[in-house]
């Protein structure tokens, strides 16, 4: 039934329970896991003129890489197939061409679970994922005990 499953990242620990659930998805049907980290270049139009892009982008691709590393090591510890990108662009928008350029079959993300304002103002890759993608969506809410521990952070 699946063949190709989508996990995207951010680096950050709400992105657990959705690789789990992709690890026991592809385990069941022998998928393949692509593990995608998007370095945000929206997030560049806001900055200064002069501020330093070169050093920033270096530090969100290091933390991409540490990320997809970390959840394929995983991956390939427990016998699935699971390969890393890094990919840049708008989050959603790139999540998506992804999804068409590789004929993925699921795309497993994790969501904080955010509503009214927070959502409104902060916006959410996982909602606009949802909303255009062609394939089926799992959306994994993060735990209450983890987004706790953000929130204190």
């Amino acid at each position: 039934m699946y063949d190709n499953i989508l996990v995207p990242t951010d680096g950050s620990e709400g992105t657990d329970a959705a690789v789990e659930h992709a690890l026991d998805i592809a385990k069941k049907y022998d998928a393949t896991v692509h593990v995608v980290y998007v370095v945000n270049t929206s997030a560049y139009s806001t900055l200064p003129a002069d501020s330093n892009w070169e050093s920033i982008t270096a530090a969100l691709e290091d933390e991409g890489k540490t990320a997809t590393k970390d959840i394929v090591g995983m991956m390939h510890d427990e016998g699935v197939n699971a390969m890393p990108s890094l990919e840049e662009g708008v989050p959603h928008k790139t999540i998506l061409e992804y999804a068409d350029e590789n004929n993925i079959d699921l795309i497993i993300m994790g969501t904080h679970g955010k509503s009214g304002l927070d959502r409104l103002l902060l916006g959410s890759v996982t909602e606009k994922v949802v909303r255009a993608s062609k394939v089926p969506v799992m959306t994994v809410r993060m735990l209450q005990d983890e987004e706790d521990d953000e929130e204190e952070e």
